[in-house]
């Protein structure tokens, strides 16, 4: 069944350099990638606005990232929450997310882990 998946963006698919684009994070595209091919769709849920949301936005279309939605639900009638209804969140700022430090950065998201989440709960 097709789900729908709010990903983060700074810590979550990038490396914390905001407002600058980082590096990506392993496993974040491709995991995205993956997810997309199983007909699940994907909502850039970020703090992000303005100018910097676009180089978000930009960075995902550049990297082949169809995305369902821009901090919003195209689907969300039945409320005018600013809050996205998606089935599942993943975020570096998400309790029990699974994080990785690298040097002396914040943490950000460890998608090995998240992988293995989203195999055995039948997403992957």
């Amino acid at each position: 069944m097709s789900q729908i998946i709010g990903i983060d963006f700074d810590g979550t698919i990038v490396e914390h350099m905001y407002p600058e684009i980082g590096n990506p994070v392993p496993g974040a595209l491709e995991t995205m990638k993956d997810l997309i091919q199983q007909d699940h769709k994907i909502i850039l849920w970020t703090m992000r606005s303005g100018n910097t949301l676009k180089d978000a936005v930009d960075y995902l279309t550049a990297a082949g990232i169809e995305l369902y939605g821009i901090n919003m639900n195209p689907d969300q009638h039945w409320s005018t929450s600013p809050k996205a209804y998606c089935h599942v969140y993943i975020d570096d700022a998400a309790l029990g997310c699974p994080l990785i430090r690298k040097f002396d950065q914040r943490p950000m998201v460890y998608w090995p882990k998240v992988r293995e989440f989203l195999k055995a709960k039948g997403l992957l």
